[in-house]
């Protein structure tokens, strides 16, 4: 049955192997046959903002034009945010603040935007946390069962229809210990176990959960290139109503248009991936 309440799970940096290896209630969903899981391609540059752009926005950054990670400017195009208030739709978000620039405006200002619940912006209830040091990457970020707290509480108080959670975590081990590591890994599990605890009671509340990646990684800990490692990434849809292995590859631009249609919207014309539902 369509769904039209969506929660978008972004785990920033998770590579397609390892989610497969190390991804254990994930893929047990596939297994089950209550998910289904596509291969899925990177846009380019494989840098964050770039895909997140691409990913809410369903254009690739050549032309959605946010191809470097900073300086980083608001979002000039239709994506699921500002397609979803139009709808009078209620959106929430539990993500960077990259992403309060990106599609509620800049400057990001902890003190006014750390908590958002503003009606007339596109990400109408965000909790957002901020820039952390290159020296601190692993420690500077909230748990991933925290975020999912956060998302549970807006999900309480707000209902949100579409809603984003937005991890840092492998993203930020990746870049310390290279993306071959066991740090790695085990940030992967880490992820995997905190959605093991919170999927559950969303799906009980009516939503279709969609989990991915903006990237992958390399070995040396790096992002940004062509190679299949920082390119290729997994798509979970849990509560697809054909689970298993979809066999084809799709772009990361299907994201957008697959999402508004499982909201009931319907896709814009810039967005011309075919949806996955």
């Amino acid at each position: 049955m369509m769904s039209n309440k969506v929660i978008l799970v972004i785990v920033d940096g998770l590579k397609y192997q390892t989610s497969l290896a190390h991804c254990g209630f994930l893929e047990g969903q596939v297994e089950a046959g209550k998910a289904r899981r596509w291969r899925m391609r990177a846009s380019l540059p494989s840098m964050s903002a770039p895909c997140y752009q691409s990913i809410l926005s369903g254009l690739s950054p050549a032309d959605h034009g946010v191809t470097v990670n900073q300086p980083l400017a608001p979002s000039t195009v239709a994506n699921i945010f500002s397609e979803a208030q139009a709808a009078h739709k209620v959106t929430g978000a539990v993500a960077y603040s990259w992403f309060s620039v990106l599609f509620n405006g800049h400057p990001y200002e902890p003190a006014r935007h750390h908590e958002t619940d503003d009606k007339s912006k596109p990400i109408q209830h965000g909790r957002f946390y901020d820039n952390i040091g290159m020296s601190d990457f692993h420690l500077g970020i909230p748990s991933d069962t925290d975020l999912c707290g956060q998302v549970d509480g807006l999900i309480l108080r707000k209902a949100p229809d579409f809603m984003l959670l937005h991890t840092l975590s492998c993203d930020s081990v990746g870049h310390v210990y290279g993306g071959s590591s066991w740090q790695y890994a085990r940030s992967a599990t880490i992820v995997d176990t905190a959605l093991a605890g919170a999927v559950p009671g969303w799906r009980k509340e009516g939503y279709r959960v969609l989990v991915t990646a903006d990237h992958g990684f390399t070995d040396c800990g790096y992002h940004g290139g062509t190679s299949d490692d920082v390119r290729d990434v997994a798509f979970y849809d849990i509560g697809h109503p054909d689970g298993g292995i979809a066999s084809d590859e799709v772009s990361q631009c299907a994201i957008a248009p697959t999402i508004l249609a499982m909201l009931g919207l319907v896709a814009t014309p810039s967005m011309t991936e075919p949806t996955l539902v």
